[in-house]
């Protein structure tokens, strides 16, 4: 139950749901809020202002009485009380000396009051107070004289806001039922929309669990961008998937035919021999071309069994490699001492030029079972009495080896499958010279585990160059790709 549930908290559809849910609700609760805030504020502003104009009309009935030097008048009181009655509030008059003449509630006549509020009132100023705590409003209005502008006395009103916390409530009431509509909408907008959303990426998910037929066809969802773009990482791994999986086969075809035809072909001598021996005594001149047949056929299959566990060992992880310190100088120049009698056998000069002394940090027998591979295969794929060259350089982070022939060249429409396994460009010609197509790729495979890059430049009947480029200073979690471009 705990997995299933961790499931889902995981899933897209989920995650998809809460954000909307947030967009939809966050922003309908804040404007509901803001409703209710909203008519509060002007409930009360406009309460205040309500009051500021009785002020101000009083002012002048106030003016014309006299009421503030003889704080007698019952138009006046009248209405003070009216006002007082009709806000269910408290109305003070002061006069110029701060004192109280009149207290509708009749608590604080005779009085004296000093207040911040009232020193504004006397510089002209209106201030209001609400109390939200103990629900009231106290607005502090001047008493000016009209044709002097001057002011005389203050007015202090208080009045509850008892009503608008009620009208409040009830319109609290009706937003919170507001509030339940919006959010089922908002709740069947998002289950809708999240769906929806999602679909898409379910159609992804349906086409990569197509079984056995996940590697037959592309997808293209193009819904979404980002569908569209994953639809596209898909396909792209699709089609890597099939080319491993069309090498694995043809890789496995060429392993099985490999090492079938040496054993077909020993297979086929010795039992000429054993039907020679049952016609009778074999010549010892057939007998011992039949042996020395057998043997070059084991020397044969033995060659591709060591060339197939060279490969294997390029597959494995880059901890196998022995990384140390090395003269690349003297390493390839000892290659080359133990090839030059092969070279010289059919005529062909090796020549060996280096420009600087290189110290770099290599696998000394994977760099020379590479470069033994790129000679060898400049001596097989000769021409009599031709040439190989040889070169050496350095820069800040490379060192270059450069491998030039006068051979055969290859042909350019297979130029790009050279480093493939089993590959080879004349099958006839390379098994006639014991080739067994597994040589470019036990070197690329040399190469590619130092972090290096290979690249071959050849033109048909004019030979060929092989340019490898490997860092001076191996790193071992060095991830970066080589590009072959600038070597």
């Amino acid at each position: 139950m705990r997995d299933r549930l961790k499931r889902v908290f995981q899933s897209m559809h989920f995650r998809m749901l809460i954000i909307l849910l947030l967009v939809g609700f966050v922003p309908a609760n804040i404007m509901l809020q803001g409703v209710l805030t909203g008519y509060e504020k002007q409930s009360v502003s406009m309460r205040a202002s309500m009051i500021r104009n009785q002020c101000l009309r009083m002012s002048r009935d106030l003016m014309e009485t006299n009421y503030l030097e003889n704080g007698t008048s019952d138009v006046v009181d009248s209405e003070l009380m009216q006002i007082a009655n009709i806000y269910s509030g408290r109305v003070i008059v002061v006069n110029g000396s701060f004192q109280i003449i009149r207290d509708t509630y009749g608590l604080d006549e005779g009085k004296t009051v000093i207040a911040k509020e009232i020193i504004e009132s006397f510089k002209g100023i209106n201030t209001d107070y609400y109390n939200a705590d103990n629900d009231f409003i106290e607005v502090v209005s001047p008493i000016q004289d009209d044709v002097t502008r001057s002011v005389l006395g203050a007015f202090i009103i208080s009045v509850p806001t008892t009503d608008i916390i009620q009208s409040r409530e009830v319109l609290s009431r009706s937003v919170l039922l507001l509030q339940i509509i919006v959010s089922i909408l908002v709740i069947g907008v998002s289950l809708y929309a999240s769906r929806l959303l999602v679909k898409p990426f379910g159609k992804v998910t349906a086409m990569m669990n197509a079984g056995e037929d996940f590697l037959t066809e592309d997808i293209s969802i193009p819904d979404y961008t980002e569908t569209k773009l994953l639809s596209a990482a898909y396909n792209q791994m699709r089609h890597r998937l099939q080319a491993q999986e069309e090498s694995r086969q043809e890789f496995v075809s060429n392993v099985s035919h490999e090492l079938k035809t040496p054993m077909t072909s020993m297979k086929v001598l010795s039992d000429s021999l054993v039907q020679q021996a049952e016609m009778g005594e074999v010549p010892n001149e057939l007998y011992q071309e039949f042996m020395k047949d057998i043997g070059e056929e084991i020397d044969r299959e033995n060659k591709i069994i060591t060339d197939l566990l060279n490969l294997v060992k390029m597959d494995r992880r880059s901890n196998d490699l022995h990384i140390e310190d090395t003269n690349i100088n003297d390493l390839i120049a000892l290659i080359l001492k133990r090839l030059r009698p092969i070279a010289a056998s059919r005529g062909i000069e090796i020549a060996l030029e280096s420009y600087k002394p290189i110290i770099a940090q290599v696998d000394q027998t994977k760099l020379t079972l590479a470069v033994s591979n790129l000679v060898e295969n400049a001596i097989k794929y000769n021409k009599e009495n031709g040439w190989i060259h040889v070169s050496l350089n350095v820069d800040n982070t490379y060192f270059f080896i450069k491998v030039e022939d006068s051979g055969i060249g290859i042909p350019e429409e297979d130029i790009d499958r050279i480093f493939e396994r089993f590959f080879r460009v004349d099958k006839s010609h390379s098994r006639e010279i014991g080739g067994t197509g597994l040589g470019l790729a036990i070197t690329n495979g040399a190469v590619r585990m130092h972090h290096g890059a290979i690249r071959v430049y050849s033109r048909e009947g004019e030979g060929t160059t092989f340019t490898v480029r490997i860092p001076l200073r191996y790193e071992k979690d060095d991830t970066e790709q080589y590009d072959d471009g600038d070597i």
